[in-house]
């Protein structure tokens, strides 16, 4: 049976995929892994495919930061499909704000413990979310480990050079870029 690997965005988790069904496909869901601090997005994706075995002609669908990490796996190796979902396959289409961001890295200054209560405070951002998807909007980014929340915030907004020289292989992207939680991430 062909295998899915889903990777889910930053402050999110595998429940992300809670009621994606797919016939005929085993879905592999790739937890996010604590990053050394001198890792690159490049780095990290290749420590993902090791990890999970992902591995050419694969099938991956990533949502937002993992939209990202998905078009770097696709510069490791061929696969048959790249789906990303608000998220980004150029750096013509980074948002303003990360480039702010780089200039000024406030993620610096922040304490690890904000990071895991940051949920209430922009949930409003993410749309009108009541009941169970909201409480699990806000556990999913209390239980994000703050180490690598930190990193990709700085990760993410420093690879915008590097973005320019992507090669992705040879594969389908399906891109989605309407969804209103994009511009949070």
């Amino acid at each position: 049976m062909p295998k899915v690997f889903l990777i889910s965005g930053l402050g999110a988790d595998r429940r992300l995929f809670n009621k994606l069904n797919l016939p005929g496909y085993e879905l592999v869901h790739v937890d996010w892994i604590e990053p050394q601090p001198d890792d690159t997005l490049s780095t990290y994706a290749k420590k993902l495919v090791e990890r999970y075995g992902i591995t050419p002609q694969s099938n991956v669908v990533g949502v937002s930061l993992g939209g990202v990490i998905t078009v770097e796996i696709s510069c490791l190796i061929p696969l048959d499909k790249a789906i990303i979902v608000s998220s980004i396959k150029s750096a013509s289409e980074f948002p303003w704000y990360f480039k702010l961001f780089r200039n000024l890295p406030v993620y610096k200054i922040i304490p690890h413990s904000f990071y895991s209560s940051i949920g209430y405070l922009i949930k409003p951002l993410f749309g009108k979310m009541r009941g169970k998807p909201g409480f699990m909007f806000v556990d999913m980014i209390k239980n994000s480990s703050p180490v690598f929340m930190r990193w990709a915030m700085h990760a993410f907004p420093f690879s915008l050079q590097m973005m320019d020289n992507w090669q992705p292989r040879s594969c389908s992207f399906f891109a989605s870029s309407h969804q209103r939680c994009y511009s949070c991430y």
